[in-house]
Order: structure tokens, then C-alpha cells, then sequence
């Protein structure tokens, strides 16, 4: 474990628009924005994993790795990297799928 600290978002960074006031814009620029939150979440994604992989395997900082921190790091890039695509995957199927069962969705 460990504290979850200073992790509080200032909400500097730029909210991607809400889908509202997208219906009649015309598809490049939708496809664009889409393009975009993708590169976003992935950013996101990475700056996780880095903090994620660093918190667990430097356990003392130096001015370069060691082969068991090497070795962590390697491993717990390659686990996250498994997870996030297996996610992606699913979304991706989500989507496909949502279009065929949206008209029957109950909640």
C-alpha cells in the first residue's frame, strides 16, 4: 500500500467537449476529436503506469537502475500494458456490440 497522497488534480488541463453539440458536426472533425481523447487517455495511461511501476519498484532511487528494480519495472510495464489492451479490447467490443443491443437495453 502506501498513502495516496498529492494526488488531488488542479483541473488545469483541458476538458475534452462534451459530446453535446456534436450530432451535426460533420465526421472528420468527430473522428478528429475522438483521434484526440484517444492520445489523452493514453497519456494518461502511461503517466499511470509510470507512477505505478515507480512507486513499486524504487525502492531506494540511485542514479541508475539495478537489475532487480530493472527487472520489476520490465514486469510491471508488461502487466499493465496486458491489462490496459485487455480493456481497450473489451471496449472495443462494447462499442461494436452496443450499436446491435442499444434499442433492448434495460437497466
Amino acid at each position: 500500500g502506501g498513502g495516496d497522497t498529492g494526488r488531488g488534480h488542479t483541473g488545469t488541463a483541458m476538458d475534452p467537449p462534451s459530446g453535446a453539440g456534436l450530432g451535426g458536426a460533420d465526421p472528420q472533425l468527430q473522428r478528429f476529436i475522438e483521434v484526440e481523447t484517444q492520445k489523452q487517455r493514453f497519456q494518461q495511461l502511461v503517466h499511470q503506469m509510470t507512477e505505478l511501476c515507480w512507486e513499486k519498484c524504487m525502492d531506494k532511487p540511485g542514479p541508475k537502475l539495478d537489475s532487480r528494480a530493472e527487472t520489476c519495472f520490465v514486469n510491471c510495464v508488461e502487466r499493465f500494458i496486458d491489462t490496459s489492451q485487455f480493456i481497450l479490447n473489451r471496449l472495443e467490443q462494447t462499442q461494436k456490440s452496443k450499436s446491435a443491443f442499444s434499442e433492448s437495453l434495460s437497466d
